[in-house]
């Protein structure tokens, strides 16, 4: 009998040390733990949500292939790698290294205490709307019943996007203009 493959979402992000390099070793990482990336966004430099330090992250979004994985396995193998990169602290509202948020997980939908997919908050936040449009504009979330362009248009966040450019050169993102 043969494993059907699951499209999952998974969001990263760092503020802590060298940002792009924690995104470039969680990717990397993502493959070590038998992943198929597929897509991947371009990177965000975005404003913390929700924190009292104002380091800006780095966001982005990966689209990955997966077999014979619960969204249970798969979170177990997210946390061994931040745990690998160096964040060994998951409070939520403070700085990190990096930080690997399952989305989506195919259609299903879990809510038990220690994961629920789809994330409950990725409707109420531009870093994780803004990247997953640009990879997946038409994906419905299973629960809200909207495609994700739409949830980017409804999306309450005021907070800036702006796509990152590592020369420090401006690119427009939400809200901004070029």
């Amino acid at each position: 009998m043969e494993s059907e493959r699951v499209t999952a979402y998974i969001g990263l992000g760092s503020n802590l040390g060298d940002r792009a390099g924690n995104l470039i070793y969680a990717i990397r990482g993502l493959v070590e733990a038998s992943f198929l990336v597929t897509k991947l966004s371009a990177v965000y430099e975005t404003e913390p949500v929700g924190m009292t330090a104002d380091i800006p992250f780095l966001n982005m979004v990966a689209e990955i292939k997966t077999e014979a994985v619960t969204p249970s396995q798969m979170l177990a193998r997210l946390l061994r790698i931040e745990y690998l990169l160096g964040r060994t602290d998951k409070s939520q509202k403070k700085p990190r290294t990096i930080d690997l948020d399952l989305l989506f997980f195919g259609q299903a939908r879990t809510d038990t205490p220690f994961l629920t997919v789809p994330h409950p908050r990725l409707h109420l936040r531009n870093f994780v709307l803004v990247p997953m449009a640009e990879i997946a504009p038409l994906l419905v979330h299973p629960i809200m019943a909207k495609d994700i362009r739409t949830l980017l248009r409804e999306c309450p966040d005021a907070s800036s996007v702006v796509r990152w450019n590592p020369s420090g050169q401006t690119v427009a993102g939400v809200g901004e203009s070029a």
